[in-house]
């Protein structure tokens, strides 16, 4: 028996493709917003064919969510030493990437695929959702260790509150907000789930 795994079948997906989708999506929200913006004309946009871009997003809203509200997925987890400091560093980029103007463009259309279709948002929370959780658990855990909050904070919870709150605040209600936004919302909720 050979140790050997087989080749893998098709091509390898190339990086570059991924970016330049990811970068014409963005891109297209902003200049014709959400419901104007086309797979077709992402993929022509991108250089890329349409079939390249349904292969690894099944539909609009799961690419457009990828390339508006994924940013800060990939920055690893603020260490500042302090939940509070934490929370508030985490909040700051979610204040950040919800001001971008692709979001304010695809947010509508987002809102109403998602009000429409339950699997749609199973998927989005499941696939997209699931780093913004892993970051949070990072710091969680550190702040149980300092013995800043206990081990059983609802994490879920928290996440959608954090992401709640920066979502009503800029999204909804179309506040634009302070420098200090992020610190007093961090401060809200960092006092809630404190030790006592």
């Amino acid at each position: 028996m050979s140790d050997v795994s087989p080749p893998s079948r098709g091509r390898p997906r190339d990086p570059r493709s991924h970016e330049a989708i990811i970068r014409a999506t963005a891109e297209l929200m902003v200049e014709s917003g959400y419901a104007a913006t086309s797979i077709g004309a992402v993929a022509a946009r991108a250089g890329v064919g349409k079939d390249t871009i349904y292969r690894r997003w099944p539909g609009k809203p799961e690419l457009v969510f990828e390339a508006v509200f994924t940013t800060t997925d990939e920055v690893p987890p603020p260490d500042t030493g302090t939940l509070l400091g934490d929370l508030t560093a985490l909040l700051q980029g979610l204040v950040d990437e919800f001001r971008a103007p692709a979001a304010a463009a695809a947010l509508p259309g987002l809102l109403a695929d998602f009000a429409a279709d339950p699997d749609l948002r199973a998927r989005i929370r499941g696939d997209f959702l699931a780093p913004s959780k892993e970051r949070l658990l990072v710091v969680f855990e550190r702040a149980v260790l300092r013995g800043e909050i206990a081990g059983e904070t609802p994490v879920d919870l928290v996440l959608d509150t954090l992401a709640g709150a920066v979502f009503f605040h800029i999204g909804l209600a179309g506040e634009h907000p302070r420098r200090e936004t992020a610190a007093l919302l961090a401060a809200v909720v960092a006092k809630g789930i404190e030790v006592r």
